[in-house]
């Protein structure tokens, strides 16, 4: 179904299910682990939300990060620019680019230029973190639905290679022709994917169309499905997202 859906019904289902999912993963996340710090060099996690949503309102995920490998990390949670979406009717809101549908297929079209315009507020971000001394290979990209969307093409457009790029519930925002523009040392970097087959608002299939995708480019990537899960977040992907990113930190030493 196209944008004949009511924008009011996209925005809900977005928003309050995410909202919901935050206070399920804080209500059942295990005590701090009391290990002993590893000497660990400086780290940054970028998070950009999904359509609708906001910066603050995701910036209880990084409470669920306990590891005392994420005591040097610093966590960013940018709001997307309100924009008019087109999918909804034109109406006004937080958003990184214009959707052209929803529910999101692997054959929904397209806004590129869009897309390539909010990559270059990424790449701006990620930039000014490394200037101020952080090792590109400890930057992780993450994001939900839309925002996953985004964190995948500004992962493999950054012409560095990164710690990661992770992606919950999102899809591919641009065609094959992207790929030429993919460098050797972003191809380096590695994916995580996560989605639940229950999600009505980006379909499983647009998730499962990740892998081949990327393959194309020439670079890993790791899916995971989680059975019943609908558009939102669950605790254990949390808890594998946790564990990736310890596996990849760079130590100080």
């Amino acid at each position: 179904m196209k944008c004949s859906t009511l924008w009011a019904k996209s925005i809900c289902l977005i928003v309050v299910s995410f909202g919901i999912t935050i206070s399920f993963v804080l209500l059942s996340h295990p005590n701090p682990s009391s290990k002993k710090p590893d000497p660990m060099a400086r780290s940054f996690v970028l998070w950009l939300h999904g359509l609708g949503d906001s910066g603050p309102a995701n910036e209880p995920i990084k409470t669920l990060f306990t590891s005392p490998e994420f005591k040097n990390t610093k966590w960013s949670f940018p709001s997307a620019p309100s924009s008019p979406v087109t999918c909804n009717y034109g109406a006004m809101m937080p958003s990184w680019f214009d959707i052209l549908e929803i529910p999101v297929t692997a054959d929904s079209p397209k806004d590129e230029g869009d897309v390539l315009k909010a990559v270059q507020n990424v790449h701006a971000m990620i930039d000014k973190e490394i200037a101020a001394g952080t090792n590109p290979n400890n930057v992780f990209v993450c994001g939900f639905s839309q925002g996953g969307a985004l964190a995948l093409a500004s992962v493999l457009l950054y012409p560095k290679t990164l710690g990661g790029g992770a992606v919950f519930s999102g899809w591919i925002p641009f065609n094959s022709s992207i790929l030429e523009r993919v460098t050797p040392d972003a191809k380096k970097t590695p994916i995580s994917w996560y989605h639940g087959m229950a999600d009505r608002t980006v379909f499983f299939e647009a998730g499962q169309a990740g892998p081949p995708f990327l393959e194309k480019a020439g670079l890993s990537s790791e899916f995971k499905a989680y059975p019943g899960l609908g558009h939102s977040i669950s605790h254990e992907e949390l808890l594998s997202l946790e564990s990736w990113i310890k596996s990849r930190l760079q130590s100080s030493s």
